[in-house]
C-alpha cells in the first residue's frame, strides 16, 4: 500500500473499525458501527448506509 495513496474507501459489511488502518487518517469507511444487528441484507445495509450512493458520495467527498 502506497502511502502517496490518500484517497482510500473501506466497505464492509460487518463492523467498521478494523478497516480505519488501511485507509488512513483521510479515508473514509461505510458499514456498521453497532454489533448485534439481524434482518435480511438488504434492510441492514438500507439502515446503516451500506449503499451505492453512499459508496460514490464517499469517493467523490475524496477527488
Amino acid at each position: 500500500m502506497s502511502a502517496n495513496i490518500r484517497a482510500r474507501v473501506a466497505v464492509e459489511a460487518a463492523h467498521v473499525d478494523y478497516w480505519y488502518k488501511f485507509v488512513g487518517l483521510d479515508g473514509k469507511v461505510i458499514g456498521m458501527t453497532t454489533y448485534g444487528e439481524s434482518a435480511p441484507a438488504d434492510q441492514l445495509y438500507k439502515e446503516f448506509g451500506i449503499t451505492t450512493d453512499a459508496v460514490v458520495e464517499a469517493v467523490n467527498s475524496l477527488v
